[in-house]
C-alpha cells in the first residue's frame, strides 16, 4: 500500500546523530502524513549498526556491504521505496515537529516547484544556511580563489553562492536544495532520473537541482519547514571533508560546464586551495585542513579521478 512519503536516509557511521535523526522522525516530531523510513547503511562501523538494529523493526533496512556512497546509498533507498514524494534526509538532520508536513504542503499548493527544502539551524539554534546554494560560477570560485568570499562572507556580491544575509526565514525559489533535506514528488524523481551516481557524495544535490530548472521546475526553501543539522557529523577529519566537498565541485563543473571554462574553474579552486595552503604555513597550522589537498590533487579531476587515489574508500 502506498503511503504519502517515503523517507530516504543514507547512514554511514555517526551513531548518535543516526539515534536522533530516528527517534525524532519516527517519535518526538513524527509527521501527520503517512510515511515510511527507509534506511541505507553505507558499510558504518559497529556502533552504528547496534543502533539501526534498535529500529529495525521500525524502518525498511538495507546494509551494504560497501560504502556505496550518498547518490547510489539514495537511489537504491528510493527504489525500495513506495511514497507518492520522497524525502530525502541526512543522518545528521534532526526534524523539527511540523517539518516533514511543511514540506508535503509547500509541494501540494505548487507542484511546479518540483523541489522543495527547508530552514536548518546549527545545534545552538543558530541559522545554518547550508540548505540550500546560490549557483557555482567562475565569479562565485574567483571569489573563493582570491579569498573575497571568506572575507565578506553572506555577501551578494563577494559570496554569491551564499544567498547574502537572507536568513531562510521566507518562501523562495533557489538555484540548489541541499540533500540534507530535499522533498520532490516520486514523478519529478523518476522524470529527473534520480540522482546522478557519478557523484560519489556532495555535488549530486546541486545537479538534480540545476537539471530540475532546466525542465522549468522552480526548487525552493519554505521556512515552515526546520530541522536541526550537524553538518558532516559522519565525516572524519575536517581535511577530508574538504576534500570531499572540492572533488563534488570538481565533478560538477567538468559533467555540466563546456571544457575550456571548467578547467578555468578547476583551476579557480585549485587557486583558493593553494592561497588557503600557503596561510596555514604561514600560520604554522599543527594540523592543517587545506595543505593535504594541495600536496594530493587528484580532486580536482572529479570523483573519477578521485576514486583511483582511494577518496572513496576512505569517505
Amino acid at each position: 500500500m502506498s503511503v504519502d512519503v517515503s523517507v530516504v536516509i543514507v547512514t554511514h557511521n555517526g551513531p548518535e546523530w543516526v539515534e536522533r535523526c530516528l527517534s525524532a522522525l519516527l517519535d518526538d516530531a513524527r509527521p501527520t502524513v503517512s510515511f515510511e523510513v527507509v534506511v541505507v547503511d553505507s558499510a558504518s562501523q559497529e556502533a552504528t549498526l547496534q543502533v539501526l538494529g534498535r529500529w529495525a523493526d521500525r524502518v525498511d533496512l538495507h546494509l551494504a556491504e560497501d560504502n556505496i556512497g550518498f547518490a547510489r546509498g539514495c537511489n537504491l533507498g528510493v527504489r525500495r521505496s513506495s511514497g507518492d514524494k520522497v524525502l530525502l534526509l541526512n543522518p545528521d538532520a534532526v526534524v523539527e515537529s511540523g517539518c516533514v508536513d511543511a514540506l508535503v504542503a509547500a509541494l501540494d499548493r505548487d507542484p511546479g516547484i518540483g523541489i522543495i527544502g527547508g530552514r536548518t539551524v546549527h545545534p545552538d539554534g543558530s541559522l545554518d544556511p547550508r540548505s540550500c546554494w546560490g549557483a557555482p560560477s567562475l565569479w562565485s570560485w574567483f571569489c573563493f580563489a582570491t579569498g573575497l568570499s571568506t572575507a565578506f562572507r553572506g555577501s551578494q556580491i563577494l559570496d554569491p553562492e551564499s544567498l547574502g544575509s537572507w536568513q531562510r526565514d521566507s518562501m523562495r525559489a533557489v538555484p540548489i536544495v541541499t540533500g540534507c533535506l530535499l522533498m520532490t514528488t516520486r514523478a519529478t524523481w523518476d522524470l529527473l532520473g534520480g540522482l546522478d551516481e557519478d557523484y560519489f557524495m556532495y555535488g549530486e544535490d546541486a545537479d538534480l537541482s540545476l537539471r530540475a530548472a532546466e525542465l522549468g521546475m522552480r526548487p525552493s526553501i519554505t521556512p515552515e519547514a526546520v530541522a536541526l543539522h550537524a553538518f558532516g557529523a559522519s565525516s572524519q577529519r575536517k581535511s577530508h571533508k574538504h576534500r570531499l566537498l572540492m572533488t563534488g565541485k570538481a565533478t560538477l563543473a567538468r559533467k555540466r560546464w563546456a571544457p575550456k571554462r571548467a578547467e578555468i574553474g578547476v583551476r579557480l579552486l585549485l587557486l583558493g586551495v593553494a592561497v588557503r595552503t600557503l596561510g596555514e604555513r604561514v600560520r604554522r597550522v599543527p594540523d592543517p585542513n587545506w595543505s593535504p589537498l594541495w600536496v594530493d590533487r587528484s580532486w580536482t579531476r572529479g570523483w573519477e579521478g578521485s576514486a583511483r587515489a582511494g577518496v572513496r574508500d576512505k569517505a
